[in-house]
């Protein structure tokens, strides 16, 4: 019996990947290793989004080497896309697979497995390396929707690669050009998630927006994400559904319309900003401006009054001056946000941004992150506390929070629940009112049905 280790970097896309790739080694014969158990296969799948997320998947390829003297090594994903030779030159990675074929690493490894390794003039043996083009002639590659036991809140990749080129971001270089997956197959996905007792299925892609534009047409199928999250809701039998990230100028009045109107879809949105100084914006070479987003922003809220609403921002950008920075400021003060997520621009070799002037002192970085961050939290315990008194649907999850040994979940509007209850309710829905804020970053609530009692 050979067993295997898939060891997972950076975004839901990777994760969701990673999963199918599990789910395909099963089907093949492989038992996923046990911990402290022998592992026959590492699979690395790499991030690459910055610098240091890609030392990262270098340092956790070393470490499985390390670990694993006789496992077989295979670096996959985005560094490795992006930086294949400093991934060839680590001593002891046996496979390097790109992400043209990277869905066919199980189908790889089965046809060479019991192949010699190959070895230099010098002797030494040398990682076989597969690194198909990443042009629009590749096709969207599918993964089967197979989460692992207990994950009440799979992901559904419906989309791939990047056309965008903001000028601080290497993804479109690493997963190439935006890919979407065939209408007929989302939908074949969804019902798959659902039969196997999804609570809820979140939507994700590299830039899951641009869904669909690249498909051909065919009928009355659907061409864009509205057309698309319309075709869900109409559909019969289908999981609940949330949105992962989308971008300000991809949320149509279509999009807010059927996540208003349907009771199929979860009341979340994320919505990446990174600078509210339109200066900034121009030099990162984002899609719209800072009046368009806030517009966006001001119209989810006015449709959905209980939505969580979160935004990306991106602090330190080349020529991001003091004045700058008080831009953004005040422009996620005055936006009914839920959440924030801050990042620290650092340099990402193989961008425009990375050759950019103007790049503030790390210093100065570090405390405008500080008081961004402060912000967020202030806007997500006055969120929070609006959700105090209602009764929202939570999806149970299988353990519980360690540090309260309550149960955990997440609610419709994406806040985080304890609850006390029993066993019996994990990976379950259940009707859950709010009682109050816990920390300044979750809620506590007393149970009032599980889904099957009512």
């Amino acid at each position: 019996m050979k067993h295997f280790k898939i060891i997972t970097l950076g975004c839901k896309v990777n994760q969701f990947e990673s999963e199918g790739l599990a789910h395909r080694l099963s089907e093949a014969g492989w038992t996923q290793a046990g911990r402290g158990g022998s592992v026959d296969l590492c699979l690395i799948n790499t991030c690459a989004v910055t610098a240091r997320a890609a030392m990262q998947g270098r340092q956790a390829i070393r470490r499985a080497i390390r670990s694993h003297p006789a496992a077989r090594i295979v670096a996959t994903g985005c560094h490795v896309q992006t930086e294949v030779e400093m991934v060839a030159a680590i001593e002891g990675v046996d496979l390097i697979v790109g992400h043209a074929d990277k869905h066919r690493i199980p189908q790889i490894i089965a046809q060479s497995w019991d192949a010699p390794a190959a070895a230099s003039g010098g002797g030494e043996v040398r990682a076989r390396v597969i690194m198909g083009p990443l042009g629009r002639e590749v096709a969207f590659a599918a993964y089967p929707a197979a989460p692992p036991p207990g994950r009440v809140r799979p992901y559904l990749k419906i989309q791939d690669g990047c056309d965008a080129f903001c000028a601080y971001c290497i993804v479109p270089h690493a997963r190439g050009p935006s890919r979407s997956m065939p209408f007929k197959a989302v939908m074949a996905g969804l019902l798959e998630l659902r039969g196997a007792g999804a609570l809820e299925v979140v939507l994700t892609g590299i830039h899951m927006g641009r869904w669909g534009r690249d498909l051909a047409p065919a009928g009355s199928t659907p061409r864009d994400i509205g057309g698309l999250l319309s075709a869900i809701a109409a559909a019969p039998s289908m999981p609940p559904i949330r949105l992962s990230s989308i971008e300000a100028d991809e949320i149509t009045d279509q999009v807010v319309a059927v996540v208003t109107d349907s009771e199929r879809f979860r009341p979340h949105f994320h919505v990446p900003l990174q600078s509210g100084d339109d200066t900034v914006l121009g030099r990162m070479g984002r899609p719209c401006n800072a009046a368009f987003y806030e517009e966006r922003i001001h119209y989810i809220r006015e449709r959905l009054p209980d939505a969580a609403i979160g935004a990306d921002v991106l602090i330190g950008f080349p020529g991001e001056t003091d004045a700058a920075f008080e831009n953004t400021l005040a422009l996620i003060e005055r936006l009914p946000l839920s959440y924030l997520h801050v990042f620290p621009f650092s340099p990402r070799p193989g961008t425009p941004a990375a050759t950019f002037s103007g790049r503030a002192h790390p210093s100065r970085i570090q405390r405008r992150c500080r008081i961004m961050r402060r912000v967020g939290e202030r806007k997500k315990a006055l969120f929070l506390q609006t959700q105090v008194g209602r009764h929202l649907l939570v999806a149970i999850e299988g353990r519980r929070d360690r540090a309260t040994g309550l149960l955990k979940g997440m609610a419709e509007n994406y806040v985080t629940v304890l609850v006390d209850g029993p066993d019996y309710l994990k990976n379950r829905l259940a009707k859950v009112k709010l009682k109050e804020v816990y920390e300044g970053c979750s809620l506590i609530g007393l149970l009032a049905s599980s889904i099957e009692d009512q």
